[in-house]
């Protein structure tokens, strides 16, 4: 009985990671036939930034859904000094920027299959329900039950 609250309790805690490097996220996704999504973020000037992160790449249902199905990427472009990041890490993010939103749109999430290609993208905040959200990848991606 201890046993069975134990993973009850740790599957409530689920966890997805959010990777930095593209290169590292193509060959996840090759290696386990995942799509990826990818989240152009202003993560500490842009409002609608932090909207979908906290209302929807953040909820439950999302969160469930990718830790099985998706390879996530963030591409954070924040303008405070605190929260700057590594060069090196800034030039992956410019890189990644300059293939996918070389508009500079942010919000902007997309979702690729593991070869790169852009099969979905999200133009500003998704205004919809994070299950409407995932619903959408689910079916794009042929994961959908």
């Amino acid at each position: 009985m201890k046993l069975l609250l134990i993973s009850f309790v740790l599957g409530l805690f689920v966890n997805v990671t959010w990777l930095g490097d593209f290169n590292e996220a193509t060959a996840e996704a090759a290696k386990s036939h995942k799509y990826i999504l990818i989240n152009f973020s202003g993560s500490d000037w842009c409002g609608p930034c932090i909207r979908e992160r906290k209302e929807i790449l953040e909820n439950d249902a999302f969160v469930k859904y990718a830790a099985d199905h998706l390879v996530l990427v963030r591409a954070d472009f924040p303008r405070q000094k605190k929260n700057q990041l590594s060069k090196e890490q800034t030039k992956k993010n410019e890189a990644l920027a300059d293939k996918y939103n070389p508009e500079g749109k942010f919000p902007y999430t997309i979702l690729v299959d593991e070869h790169g290609k852009v099969v979905k993208d999200w133009d500003g905040f998704p205004n919809e329900s994070p299950e409407s959200f995932v619903n959408q990848i689910a079916t794009l991606s042929g994961t959908a039950n």
